[in-house]
């Protein structure tokens, strides 16, 4: 007589991904998932290309990319890929692997500098226009003192396919700078959090929408801050502030409301 063979009620089901990392790595996930999501609502968003990263907490030389296909209001916290510093894919629930130019340029920052933990890339039309520009961001605006100081240009070669253009790009961004112009290409932020690149690239962002349309009056036509306020209003913007800083929740809550998943 045929035996027919009943699955067990108590079989567990495959763990989550969520149970499969930890807390730390699941929390980078979530911020992550979060910058793309309001990246759509701040019209950074250039079809599947660019990226934002984060580094991996408590892994040595790994970090997250967006699956290469997603449109970023696709991305969770969940089906974000993680790869190693050789491009190696670790986890990727998606199937569809990275960009190889998000790899270059994202692994180049990571691996250069160890204070970046998350790294952000935008090809907005603002962006790229100033990328173009001869003279790069200029001290137009309340939002520009917060970043030109420490801005830093890489030279336009390409799409960044070539694995030996990160020497270059390490060497332009240096030891300190935050905030870069890609010439003819977009800009980058990074930052010891998702929070912290985020910020840097929206102050990026509006910084060059601002100076696009006061050079509409011509260059003769727009009044620059001197660099001693350029200096003076950066020290403001980095001070400490006892409590922490309440953009980054505010910015939360307002997916929340929205009904954006990211967390999943």
């Amino acid at each position: 007589m045929a035996v027919t063979k009943l699955a067990s009620r108590t079989a567990r089901k495959p763990a989550s991904l969520k149970d499969r990392v930890s807390e730390a790595e699941w929390k980078m996930r979530t911020d992550l998932a979060a910058a793309y999501q309001l990246a759509v609502i701040y019209g950074w968003t250039d079809m599947i290309l660019t990226h934002f990263s984060a580094r991996v907490p408590d892994a040595e030389n790994q970090f997250l990319l967006n699956a290469y296909g997603l449109m970023f209001d696709e991305v969770t916290a969940s089906n974000l890929v993680k790869i190693d510093g050789q491009g190696n894919i670790i986890e990727d629930i998606t199937g569809m692997g990275v960009n190889q130019a998000g790899f270059v340029i994202h692994g180049c920052v990571h691996e250069c500098r160890p204070d970046a933990h998350c790294v952000i890339h935008t090809h907005t039309r603002a962006g790229i226009a100033v990328s173009a520009m001869t003279e790069g961001l200029l001290p137009l605006s309340q939002h520009s003192t917060r970043i030109v100081a420490e801005i830093s240009y890489h030279d336009y070669e390409g799409i960044a396919l070539d694995m030996d253009e990160r020497t270059r790009l390490a060497r332009d961004l240096g030891p300190t700078s935050r905030c870069m112009v890609l010439r003819n290409h977009g800009l980058l932020t990074l930052g010891a959090t998702v929070r912290d690149a985020f910020m840097l690239m929206y102050n990026f962002e509006q910084s060059c929408k601002t100076q696009i349309d006061a050079l509409a009056a011509g260059r003769n036509g727009v009044t620059l801050i001197s660099d001693e306020t350029v200096k003076h209003t950066h020290a403001q913007v980095n001070r400490v502030r006892p409590g922490g800083r309440p953009d980054w929740p505010a910015l939360l809550r307002m997916l929340d409301r929205r009904g954006i998943d990211f967390r999943s």
